[in-house]
């Protein structure tokens, strides 16, 4: 991850800079502001890679003596049968909906959109117990 922290790290200081010159030779708020998002992207990305990186040490794919098995580990759970992928469309659908007819719908739209993200995150919250 060291690897890829720096060179989001790169792109940062390159949106950054951009931002910074863009900014003040354009006076234009809006490429600004877009590039400022840009920037703090890159940052973040940046920022957890070299999180990570700190936490876990090289990689094996990072070595150049390591074998195909030293990269796996134990699988994830993947649940068989679950309602809130459909939940979580629907809600998705009714909230671009409700963007095109109106306030009332998009916020319809919205609370069925986050119960399906909620039920998403924490249908086995308690799997591991």
């Amino acid at each position: 991850m060291k690897v890829e922290a720096l060179l989001f790290g790169g792109v940062a200081v390159f949106f950054g800079g951009s931002a910074a010159l863009y900014g003040w030779w354009s006076r234009d708020p809006a490429g600004t502001a877009v590039l400022i998002v840009a920037f703090g992207m890159a940052a973040v990305v940046s920022f957890f890679c070299a999180v990570q990186y700190r936490r876990r040490g090289i990689r094996p794919q990072d070595r150049p003596d390591a074998e195909v098995a030293d990269a796996t580990g134990p699988l994830e759970f993947f649940p068989p049968h679950s309602p809130w992928p459909v939940v979580t469309a629907f809600g998705f659908a009714v909230a671009a909906t409700g963007v095109v007819y109106g306030l009332w719908l998009f916020i319809l739209g919205v609370g069925v959109l986050a119960r399906g993200v909620l039920g998403l995150v924490f249908q086995y919250a308690t799997r591991g117990r």
